[in-house]
């Protein structure tokens, strides 16, 4: 392997997007969309119909907008549990980083809540529409229990995300790939 193709190898590793920092219960995998509650575990999409049509969103959602909120019940337990679904404002400022943990430490969490569902049996799918006022980093935080098991999962979310993707470190890679063939051929026709 010559110096340059090490080179090369090396930026590749670098400059690709890695996905490590998970939001919170959301995981990643072969279902990019699935929760943890615990150890149950659901398929959680969020539409967007007034700005998205039928676009599903699982992550950050890209508008401010009335948002449709589904959870699909990867655990037939979870159709005859008790639900209930929370999203806060984040005020702990950890964004995307924010756990359990971390909600658990704040004090006035009806402060911070900007919606509520209480609990309740939904047998098939859990729905709700939730209409967000302002952009910014929220958290959402489902709980389902059943006679004294509580299981939780939160998860962070930026609503009215306008980020801008993964172009730029392909760009950068680009770059640099074009940058190392032309420092390879300038050292060969010096040599």
């Amino acid at each position: 392997m010559t110096r340059l193709s090490q080179h090369i190898l090396w930026c590749v590793i670098i400059f690709l997007p890695h996905d490590v920092a998970a939001h919170g219960s959301v995981i990643a995998g072969e279902d990019i969309c699935e929760v943890e509650i615990g150890y149950l575990k659901a398929h959680f999409k969020v539409y967007l119909p007034r700005t998205h049509q039928r676009k599903e969103f699982c992550e950050d959602l890209p508008a401010v907008t009335e948002s449709l909120f589904i959870m699909e019940y990867g655990n037939e337990q979870l159709s005859s549990m008790m639900i209930d679904f929370r999203i806060i404002r984040d005020v702990t400022g950890l964004e995307k980083f924010v756990r359990e943990e971390h909600i658990a430490g704040i004090d006035d969490l009806e402060s911070a809540t900007v919606f509520y569902q209480p609990p309740s049996i939904e047998p098939d799918v859990y729905s709700v529409v939730v209409n967000f006022m302002a952009p910014g980093w929220y958290v959402g935080i489902v709980t389902a229990s059943l006679d004294d098991a509580v299981y939780t999962a939160v998860f962070p979310f930026e609503a009215g995300f306008t980020g801008v993707g993964y172009w730029p470190y392909f760009a950068v890679l680009i770059a640099a790939f074009l940058l190392f063939i032309w420092y390879d051929r300038r050292r060969e026709q010096s040599e």
